[in-house]
This record gives structure tokens, C-alpha cells and sequence, in this order.
């Protein structure tokens, strides 16, 4: 699946290769990078260590997104990226239910929490194989939620895929009183981050 391309947009020979088919990653990649393409990983993260520290979760996952898509490719920089949120250093993941969204964000109501992100990128090339990788933090802090507010929030069926259960880009923004670090790596895939690694392989920003 090719990513997101802009007319006119400045291109590099090199390959960019997405290793996700999340929908917010693609929009946020396509910010920095106009041309990619997209083969989405089948990496089971159940397969870790159940008592990895979240930086080491978000670090050995991303790793083994791009590594995978990097075994199936000749060529070209392949991305993989994997987020956490994280509260009294539990890892949430996505809601099962409706009740287990109404209990995370129980959990996450009036405090602070951290959201991990971990990035992996894979320079897949004939002569030379070489990996490079960053992880990204941001405090987000939830105001107080009321019983009501959760039910309402939860009944808009936008919690029920998303990790920790709110999208902050989305109608979860009203939940956020603020944060302190990256917007975007709560979103999904710290570009700024992102982009200094890519400028580690010779890529410029904006010239993808």
C-alpha cells in the first residue's frame, strides 16, 4: 500500500517503508515524508518477556516490527514504531470491552500518566545492514472525569481501539488538561524524533 503522496513534493531515491497499517502513523509520516510505502507487520508482541520495563517493551517491539518487514524487502529504510501508555508503571493496552474502557480511564482520571513510543528504523541495502532507534516520552495529564463523563465518552465507541482508551487527536482531547512533551508521539509516532533518526541515514525532512 503506498502512503500518502503530495504533488509536486521533493523525492528521494531511497525507499521509505512503513511497518503499520495504523491510520494515524500514516498521516503523521506523510508530514515529514511525501512518498512511502506501507507493509504492515505481523509481529506478536505477545511473544515478550512479560516483565520488560515499558521503554524496553516499546523498544523490543518496535525492533521486531521493522526487522520483520525488513526480512521481507530488498531494499530501502523500513519504520516500526509501537506505543504504550503506561500509569503507576502498568502498560495499558487497548480495551477489551466497554467496561474495561470505563476502568482505564477510571485509572488515568485526575493524574498523570506516560506514554511511551519506541522507534526502530532498518537501512536494508546490498552491502551493509544498519539499525538505528530512539524512544520518546510524554506526560498527559487527565482532568478529573465524572461517572457521567466516562459513559458518555466510552458510548462513542472511539476509547474501544485505542491504547490507554482515549485518542488524544480525537473527541478524547476535551479529557486532556495538558502534557508535557510530544503531541505527536501520543498520537502515535514522535515525528521530530523520527526525523533525526532518518537524518542519521542521510534523509532530509520534508525530502522523503
Amino acid at each position: 500500500m503506498r502512503g500518502i503522496s503530495k504533488e509536486g513534493a521533493k523525492s528521494s531515491s531511497r525507499r521509505i517503508i512503513l511497518a503499520s497499517a495504523s491510520p494515524r502513523r500514516v498521516e503523521l509520516l506523510a508530514l515529514v515524508c511525501p512518498g512511502f510505502d506501507v507493509i504492515p507487520s505481523t509481529f506478536d508482541e505477545s511473544g515478550l518477556a512479560e516483565d520488560l520495563s515499558p521503554t524496553d517493551h516499546v523498544a523490543a517491539s518496535a525492533a521486531g516490527k521493522a526487522r520483520g518487514v525488513a526480512a521481507s524487502v530488498k531494499d530501502g529504510l523500513v519504520i516500526g514504531a509501537d506505543t504504550v501508555v503506561v500509569i503507576d508503571e502498568h502498560m495499558l493496552g487497548k480495551p477489551v470491552d466497554e467496561e474495561d474502557a470505563a476502568r482505564m480511564l477510571r485509572l488515568l482520571s485526575g493524574r498523570v500518566h506516560q506514554v511511551y513510543t519506541g522507534i526502530h528504523v532498518v537501512d536494508v541495502s546490498l552491502d551493509e545492514r544498519r539499525e538505528r532507534s530512539g524512544i520518546e516520552c510524554t506526560d498527559v495529564r487527565v482532568r478529573k472525569l465524572t461517572e457521567r463523563m466516562i459513559e458518555r465518552y466510552v458510548a462513542t465507541g472511539e476509547p474501544l481501539d485505542k491504547a490507554g482508551a482515549y485518542a488524544i487527536q480525537g473527541r478524547g482531547s476535551v479529557l486532556i488538561e495538558g502534557i508535557s512533551g510530544c503531541f505527536f508521539n501520543v498520537v502515535g509516532l514522535p515525528i521530530y524524533r523520527l526525523s533525526l533518526i532518518l537524518e542519521e541515514f542521510g534523509m532530509e525532512v520534508f525530502g522523503c
